[in-house]
C-alpha cells in the first residue's frame, strides 16, 4: 500500500526531527522545508497528501505560500501551525482555506488526530458505522419477524433510511438492500392483510379497522393535519412534492431547518395505487377515490381518457371545505418548472397585507426526475442508484426556486405541512402479466379486464368497490406488485426487461413507496 505524504514547512524543521521520526514509524512518508519557496517547489513536485504549514516565516510567510500553494492545488488540505492566538490571523488564514489550524507547541498526539481527522476520516467513519450496523442487524430482522402494527414497519423504515444514508458507499450496502428486501416481503405480507379493512373503515364510519388509531391514509390528511391548524387559527402552507421519498427528505432536512423547526417527522401510508391520479385526489378532496368519482364524477378521469388526471385538484380542495362547511380562503399552485416558482414567490410577497388562511402548493420536479432517469441515458447514470438519486435531490433543491419559495413561506409565518402523495422504488424483477388492450400503462399496478399474472407476490383486487376504488369496467380488477417486482407484457419481454430494470417506479406495494414523509414545522423567528 502506498504510504501518504506529508509535507512539513517550518523554518525550524531541524527542532522537528522528533515528530517526523514519530511520524515515520507510523507509516507517513514525510518531506521537509524550512522555507515557503522550498515547500512550494516539494508540493508541486511531489503532490503530498496533507500539508503542515508554519505561519511564522522569514522570507515568504506561511500566509503567502499557502496562497501559491492553492495555485498548484486547491485540493490539498493544509494545516497552519502558529504562535499566535491573535483573531485576525486565524480570519486571514481560514479565509485562505485552510483545512484546520494548531497553536504552538503542538504535541505528536495533535498531529496525529489531525491526520486522522483529515487522511483517514473517511475511512474510520465508514469502519465504525459498518460496525454499528453489524450490531443493529439482527435487532432489526428481529423487528421485521416480529412486526404487526403500522408503527413497527415506521420504526423498521425509519432504521432502514438512516442506514441507507450512512452505508451508501460502504461494502456493507449489499448487505442492507438484502434485509431491505426482506422488510418489503413483510411489508407486503401485512398490506394484503389489513389494506380492505383500513379502507372499509373510511367508506363506512361504523366499520372499526383491526389495526392501531394512529393510521393515518391519504384522505386523512386535510382533515387530521391542516384543518386542526386552521381551526386554530394559524395560517398553513400544504406543500406537495410528488414522488418524495422519507429518504429523500432526510438528506434535504438539514437545509429546510435553517428555515423551520421541526416540530412533527412522521410517515403516513398512501393509499394505493401509489400513483399521483389516486393518491393526490385523495389528499385533497379526503376522499377515495371511488367516492369522488361517484360524488363528483365531473372532477374524476378515468384511466383511459387522455385527459390529465390530476387537472381539478384546486376544485376538489373547494369540495372539502364545502363538506366540512368551513369557509377557509386558500390559494393553489401547482410548479413544474423553474421560472414559475419565482412567479409563485412574487405572487406571494403581493399577498402580504391579505394573507389566505391556506397556501397549497404542489411541485412536480422530483416526479420529472424519476420520468425523465426511466427516458434518458444521461439521467440514468446520474441517478443510478438510491444514493445518487438522493444526491441528485440535494443539488436540484439546493439550486432550485423551491428553496426560494419555502424560504419566502417562512417570512409571511406560515406553518408548513410537507408532505407527498407517494414514494417511489427501483425495480429490477419483471413479472409477466397478460392483459387486453384497454390496460393501463403503469408498470407497477395494472387495472383491465382479463388480467392474468402467475406471480404468487402480486396483491390482486377483484373487487375494486371494496377497496374505494372505481371500476372503469363491471369486469375490471387492479393487482399491484411487490417489492423491486414490475410487470412486463410477454410481447417483446426482454426488450422491456432490459429497458425498466433499475429505474424508479410507482404504484405498487413497497415501504418507500407507501412510508412516506408528513412533516409539519414552523418558521424559526
Amino acid at each position: 500500500m502506498k504510504k501518504q505524504r506529508i509535507l512539513w514547512a517550518d523554518d525550524e524543521i531541524e527542532l522537528l526531527k522528533p515528530y517526523i521520526i514519530f511520524l515515520e514509524q507510523k507509516g507517513y512518508e514525510v518531506l521537509s522545508a524550512n522555507n515557503g519557496v522550498d515547500a512550494i517547489e516539494l508540493c508541486r513536485r511531489y503532490q503530498p497528501d496533507i500539508i503542515f504549514l508554519d505561519e511564522m516565516m522569514p522570507g515568504l510567510s506561511g500566509l503567502d505560500t499557502l496562497t501559491e500553494i492553492k495555485k498548484t492545488d486547491a485540493n490539498i488540505p493544509v494545516v497552519m501551525i502558529t504562535k499566535s492566538e491573535e483573531e485576525n490571523i486565524m480570519d486571514m488564514a481560514i479565509g485562505e482555506k485552510i483545512a484546520d489550524y494548531l497553536i504552538k507547541p503542538v504535541n505528536p498526539n495533535q498531529i496525529l488526530l489531525c491526520l486522522k481527522k483529515h487522511l483517514h476520516h473517511r475511512q474510520i467513519v465508514e469502519q465504525h458505522t459498518s460496525t454499528n450496523y453489524r450490531q443493529d442487524f439482527q435487532e432489526i430482522s428481529q423487528l421485521i419477524n416480529t412486526a404487526r402494527q403500522l408503527d413497527d414497519f415506521i420504526s423498521i423504515q425509519r432504521r432502514l433510511v438512516r442506514w441507507d444514508i450512512a452505508l451508501e458507499s460502504s461494502s456493507m450496502a449489499e448487505l442492507l438492500q438484502m434485509q431491505r428486501r426482506e422488510a418489503d416481503h413483510a411489508f407486503a405480507r401485512f398490506v394484503k392483510r389489513n389494506y380492505e379493512g383500513w379502507i372499509q373503515s373510511r367508506l363506512s364510519p361504523t366499520i372499526q379497522s383491526k389495526s392501531d388509531d394512529t393510521l393515518i391514509l391519504s384522505p386523512d390528511i386535510m382533515k387530521t393535519q391542516v384543518l386542526p391548524l386552521l381551526e386554530k387559527g394559524e395560517h398553513v402552507c400544504l406543500f406537495v412534492i410528488d414522488n418524495f421519498r422519507y429518504d429523500q427528505w432526510k438528506v434535504v432536512q438539514p437545509l429546510i431547518s435553517e428555515l423551520f423547526n421541526v416540530e412533527d417527522d412522521k410517515m403516513y401510508m398512501s393509499i394505493l395505487p401509489t400513483a399521483t391520479q389516486y393518491a393526490r385526489n385523495a389528499i385533497f378532496s379526503g376522499l377515495m377515490p371511488l367516492q369522488i368519482q361517484e360524488l363528483f364524477p365531473d372532477l374524476w378521469i378515468d384511466e383511459d381518457e387522455d385527459e390529465g388526471k390530476n387537472i381539478n385538484e384546486d376544485r376538489l380542495i373547494k369540495t372539502f371545505f364545502e363538506r366540512y362547511r368551513k369557509n377557509y380562503t386558500y390559494q393553489y399552485y401547482k410548479i413544474n418548472e423553474s421560472d414559475f416558482g419565482e412567479k409563485v414567490i412574487q405572487k406571494m410577497r403581493s399577498q402580504r397585507n391579505n394573507l389566505p388562511d391556506l397556501q397549497v402548493v404542489v411541485v412536480n420536479f422530483i416526479d420529472m426526475l424519476s420520468h425523465s432517469r426511466t427516458e434518458s441515458k444521461m439521467m440514468r447514470e446520474l441517478a443510478s442508484d438510491e444514493a445518487a438519486y438522493r444526491n441528485l435531490t440535494l443539488s436540484w433543491f439546493q439550486h432550485s426556486s423551491t428553496y426560494n419559495l419555502l424560504r419566502q413561506i417562512a417570512t409571511m409565518g406560515y406553518t408548513l405541512v410537507l408532505t407527498t402523495d407517494h414514494g417511489t422504488v427501483r425495480v429490477n424483477n419483471a413479472v409477466q402479466i397478460i392483459g387486453d388492450k384497454n390496460t393501463n400503462t403503469n408498470l407497477r399496478y395494472k387495472v383491465g379486464k382479463s388480467l392474468n399474472c402467475k406471480s404468487k407476490d402480486v396483491f390482486t383486487v377483484d373487487n375494486p368497490k371494496q377497496f374505494g376504488l372505481p371500476s372503469p369496467n363491471i369486469s375490471s380488477s387492479y393487482v399491484f406488485c411487490t417489492g423491486n417486482d414490475f410487470f412486463a407484457y410477454p410481447n417483446n419481454f426482454n426488450y422491456y426487461v432490459q429497458y425498466y430494470r433499475d429505474t424508479f417506479q410507482h404504484g405498487g406495494i413497497s415501504m418507500d413507496e407507501m412510508l412516506i414523509p408528513l412533516i409539519t414545522m414552523r418558521p424559526k423567528k
